[in-house]
């Protein structure tokens, strides 16, 4: 018989998106995609579209406990994302698994507030983000609004971008990138990375006339696979980067809206 290959696995705790395009859906194409196993851990369900939220019913933390303890007693992953976890309860559940998994790469990506303005955590959630999860992490991935939340400063310029991401390594002791691809009257999408010691300014030309669904979760997912198949954290971004930059050039159409081409 052939040799079978053998994939590092990589886990997700997310909200499943019924549009397909981010959370869980998103996620586990992006696995696919870089070559690594996608297990996943549903916090919530959402009934959405590339358009809007209409309802989240988030699942019971002792669900969510028993999903992520499930899949770490027959496949421990390399590396593992949070991305919607919306209540404090559930963000409490994760922080407790994890405090006591030391060395595992944690991305946490905050997702706070959809793009049509439903709020995917909730303010109590907040708090126990920033004082338990948060310094479990290897890295966290803010958006700008998100960056401002954690920070209290309004992310304007690159130079707000640069004080953010170092503030938040001082602050909760994890690695940040701060994505800038809402930034208005630049020509490029930048993102700032900062790990104590190397700072990285990462920029990709934006694709006109297209704006696709899911590009925080795919980039925090792509880190997330980089880092199972072994990559250190600093090549794992850049690595995600141009990967999510040509998903987003690549994208085909849906309905009237646009999807990541995550296999092209």
């Amino acid at each position: 018989m052939p040799k079978r290959k053998q994939l590092p696995v990589a886990l997700t705790i997310a909200g499943s998106d019924s549009g397909g395009g981010a959370g869980i859906q998103a996620d586990l194409k992006t696995f696919a995609a870089l070559g690594v196993h996608g297990a996943s851990v549903i916090t919530c369900v959402t009934a959405q579209n590339p358009n809007r939220v209409r309802n989240i019913e988030s699942c019971s933390p002792k669900i969510v406990r028993q999903q992520i303890e499930t899949v770490f007693e027959e496949l421990r992953p390399g590396a593992v994302k949070t991305g919607m976890l919306f209540s404090a309860e559930i963000v409490r559940v994760v922080a407790s698994f994890f405090k006591k998994r030391d060395r595992l790469p944690l991305i946490i990506d905050p997702v706070m507030i959809s793009t049509s303005g439903a709020m995917l955590l909730k303010p109590a959630a907040i708090k126990l983000l920033r004082e338990h999860l948060l310094p479990l992490a290897a890295l966290v991935t803010p958006n700008l609004h998100e960056a401002g939340i954690l920070t209290g400063r309004k992310m304007t310029s690159i130079e707000n971008m640069r004080a953010a991401a170092r503030e938040i390594h001082a602050h909760f002791g994890c690695a940040a990138l701060v994505k800038g691809g809402h930034l208005r009257g630049g020509c490029e999408a930048v993102d700032i990375f900062f790990d104590g010691r190397t700072e990285l300014l990462l920029t990709a030309p934006f694709v006109k006339r297209v704006h696709p669904h899911g590009t925080g979760c795919v980039y925090s997912a792509a880190i997330t696979a980089e880092l199972a198949l072994g990559h250190d954290l600093s090549d794992a971004v850049k690595l995600a980067k141009h990967y999510v930059t040509h998903a987003i050039a690549r994208s085909y159409r849906i309905g009237q809206h646009f999807a990541l081409g995550h296999f092209a």
